[in-house]
């Protein structure tokens, strides 16, 4: 068997959060694409369900949408019940939903600083937790998370300590869960995306001039496209990255070089 087939993903059961749109409906379209049956999770439940009957007509794969709510222990183990039950198994978790708030340090309020956190961490540790356990019980599987080059960068000029904080949290929970799972069969890695021009990000008038700065910033004078981060999470879902565990993937345009 060449490298092609061993890169598909025939047969895999993956779920994605934050899955209905922009990176994470990419991927999904990426992990479909190579066979794999996919549930779209997401808070908006009407987006994951077009999301999931777009997969299932185009590739005809199975698909599933759940709506869940990553900072609600309940809601997510009920998610995971949800998708074993459907498809059997799990085997691959992609922990990608996330949220962005650009507010100086000294007005953000406790909430706002709270409701980042507990997406963009605390939610990737529960959806990471929850899966980790059927994967243990299963003997394996691979956790992708969403973490982003803002974790190795403070991004200007934009303030956005808390979103900072929170993805550097999310490459030492990888670590973390890592090295911790490592002896059970279980990998788990990020990926650090720069700069994505998703539609949300590129139709918003807030943020078009800080489109044009970062553009100026950038060494490829661009931002990336969502679809530049498919195939390394295909990668790393896949049986073709078993010893690549505990590592986060910078997909930035290099622009953390500098």
């Amino acid at each position: 068997m060449g490298i092609i087939e061993k890169m598909r993903l025939d047969g895999k059961k993956i779920f994605v959060t934050g899955g209905a749109r922009g990176i994470g409906k990419s991927v999904a379209t990426a992990f479909a694409e190579a066979g794999a049956d996919i549930a779209i999770v997401d808070v908006d439940i009407e987006e994951a369900r077009k999301t999931a009957q777009e997969l299932k007509d185009q590739h005809g794969i199975s698909t599933m949408a759940i709506q869940t709510d990553v900072t609600n222990p309940e809601q997510v183990n009920a998610m995971i019940d949800q998708v074993v039950a459907g498809f059997g198994r799990l085997d691959v978790a992609f922990c990608n939903a996330g949220i962005c708030m650009n507010i100086p340090a000294e007005e953000m309020t406790y909430e706002q600083w709270k409701k980042v956190i507990d997406i963009n961490l605390t939610g990737v540790f529960l959806t990471a937790q929850a899966a980790g356990k059927i994967m243990i019980q299963q003997g394996g599987g691979s956790i992708i998370n969403t973490a982003s080059m803002s974790a190795h960068i403070v991004n200007v000029p934009q303030p956005q300590c808390s979103y900072n904080a929170s993805k550097a949290g999310v490459i030492q929970l990888t670590k973390s869960l890592a090295i911790e799972w490592a002896g059970k069969n279980v990998r788990v890695n990020s990926i650090s995306p720069g700069y994505i021009g998703t539609e949300l990000t590129l139709n918003s008038p807030s943020l078009k001039p800080l489109i044009e700065k970062w553009n100026e910033m950038a060494p490829l004078g661009r931002m990336g496209r969502p679809e530049e981060l498919q195939s390394i999470c295909v990668y790393l879902a896949g049986d073709t990255s078993t010893f690549t565990t505990g590592s986060d993937f910078l997909v930035d345009g290099a622009f953390t070089c500098f």
